[in-house]
């Protein structure tokens, strides 16, 4: 760095101050901003040259510390352990709240079990409990949450107490299912897969835990009540069927170019739907075999199963050669895309409709990881899938 050594003078507001100047050796004239205390020096200081060029050099060092690698490490250290900091004060917040509510609907179950009102001021209690409360405390104590609270202690006893890593507003929403298995399922989900509230609800209106338990035995469904979904294997990670209904529109489609624009278009409910691991790659994701150009609809990476995802979207039945054109892909990706540690591709082709009988003749001998799957545009009829997960529980207790 070359420092200018004319000084110059400048009026601001009546006062003077004198206003270092220098020129970097390989960068254009640059002057330092009056406005700046530290980089200007009121005349009438009585410093000589060299003083002033010592001092104008520790304002240079002070200005440039700014980019070097130990300064930054520094930022982000403190940046970092401010973060934590938040995380661990929210969470603490968090774990009291929740052991609160559950002493609170103790509380009122104690009381109420222990005989201390009459049977005709028993509804009457919450609703004095929530005005009361409510004037001593404030907002949180409605009538509906202390129901919530009252359920809370009920269906969460101390052999089970509830996690800490979920919000009240979670459980609120867990509270409100009464099949215990089913609840232990979206609990663990929601946990794993760290949803938000609205993510819960929508997995919960999409029937998801009924549409994975569906084709397993009895064990396999009270497997994934307590495990919540553990993906080790490609079939983990399919859904039947899939649901979009966030995509908001009629049955008929006007193309299959269409369906892909729109799920693109929600991609973040879109990877919601699909599960834990997936991350897009890609759409019209091109190959060329031959001098041959093919185009993949969707193509995504599975980070848990270390693999590609190809998925190909039919608004019409599917085709044997919808079947044969999606192996060729999944050749292409395993022999073509995959790196060191990549596992063999997984192909999906989503259609509204599926004939069994053509999809077995036609995947006959070929690679087990090519799954035909429906896809629907409205939420699922739960009571029919409430049916058949109770038959399914039914015949696994007969044949025990």
């Amino acid at each position: 760095m070359r420092i200018n050594s004319e000084l110059r003078e400048l009026t601001t507001n009546s006062t003077y101050w004198y206003v270092f100047t220098f020129t970097p050796l390989s960068k254009p004239f640059l002057s330092m901003a009056p406005t700046q205390p530290s980089m200007a020096l009121k005349r009438g200081n009585n410093i000589d040259s060299k003083e002033a060029h010592l001092i104008f050099e520790t304002i240079l060092n002070e200005a440039d510390i700014s980019q070097t690698s130990e300064y930054k490490n520094l930022l982000g250290k403190i940046s970092d352990t401010y973060s934590q900091g938040q995380f661990r004060a929210h969470q603490a917040v968090n774990t009291h709240l929740i052991e609160t509510y559950w002493q609170i609907g103790q509380y009122i179950v104690e009381f109420e079990q222990g005989g201390n009102i009459k049977a005709d001021y028993g509804k009457a209690l919450l609703s004095n409990l929530a005005k009361d409360l409510t004037l001593l405390h404030g907002k949180g104590f409605s009538r509906s949450n202390l129901v919530y609270m009252r359920l809370f202690y009920q269906r969460y006893p101390k052999s089970q107490k509830p996690s800490h890593q979920l919000s009240w507003s979670h459980y609120v929403e867990l509270l409100k299912l009464d099949n215990e298995i089913e609840r232990g399922f979206y609990e663990k989900q929601a946990i794993a897969e760290r949803w938000s509230v609205p993510e819960l609800k929508r997995q919960k209106a999409s029937a998801l835990f009924l549409r994975l338990a569906t084709g397993k035995d009895k064990e396999g469904i009270l497997k994934l009540a307590a495990k919540g979904q553990l993906i080790e294997q490609p079939t983990d990670i399919l859904r039947d069927p899939y649901i979009f209904e966030f995509l908001k529109i009629p049955e008929m489609l006007p193309s299959e170019t269409h369906l892909e624009t729109l799920l693109c278009n929600h991609l973040q409910q879109f990877l919601l739907e699909l599960g834990k691991g997936f991350t897009f790659v890609g759409r019209q994701y091109r190959i060329t075999i031959n001098n041959t150009h093919y185009r993949v609809d969707l193509v995504f990476y599975h980070r848990i199963l270390r693999c590609f995802v190809l998925i190909d979207l039919k608004i019409n039945d599917v085709r044997h050669h919808d079947i044969g054109q999606m192996n060729l892909y999944m050749g292409y990706f395993a022999s073509e895309e995959n790196a060191e540690g990549d596992n063999p591709p997984i192909g999906i082709i989503l259609t509204k409709d599926k004939d069994e009988l053509l999809v077995e003749y036609a995947t006959y001998h070929m690679n087990s990881q090519l799954f035909v799957q429906k896809y629907q545009l409205y939420l699922p009829n739960e009571e029919e899938l409430r049916q058949e997960l109770e038959m399914i529980c039914l015949t696994g207790e007969d044949n025990g």
